[in-house]
């Protein structure tokens, strides 16, 4: 199965199967307005909040409970969305630490992108 980079990039922002296109990468968006280091951070929380996501996921994925107070149907379809949500309250009281290494990232490639030739002499 081939994946797109089009989620959560926008309506039509890539839709070319990475597979069949070596080169999909240079038709994502570029970053043309400087990020906030508030924009920064919050583009990090996100990031470390789907790693964590992806990281609970077999945490929870074997889990039986008991058929009084819970399972069924229901509680299988909604376990992604309550680990979603786990990584967030996760990320919100302080995280792993990703959040601010992402922020710290965007913020050094966005000053080495702007800074000015130096004067030739």
């Amino acid at each position: 199965m081939q994946s797109t980079l089009s989620s959560g990039l926008g309506a039509g922002a890539l839709s070319t199967p990475v597979g069949t296109d070596p080169l999909a990468f240079r038709k994502l968006p570029s970053m043309a307005a400087a990020a906030s280091p508030a924009d920064a951070l919050k583009t990090g929380q996100k990031f470390e909040s789907m790693y964590l996501s992806e990281m609970l996921q077999p945490m929870f994925a074997g889990l039986k409970t008991d058929k009084v107070f819970g399972g069924g149907h229901g509680e299988e379809m909604f376990q992604s969305l309550a680990v979603n949500e786990y990584a967030k309250a996760m990320t919100a009281s302080g995280g792993v630490g990703i959040a601010a290494a992402v922020q710290r990232e965007i913020l050094r490639l966005q000053e080495k992108a702007h800074v000015p030739a130096p004067a030739a002499s």
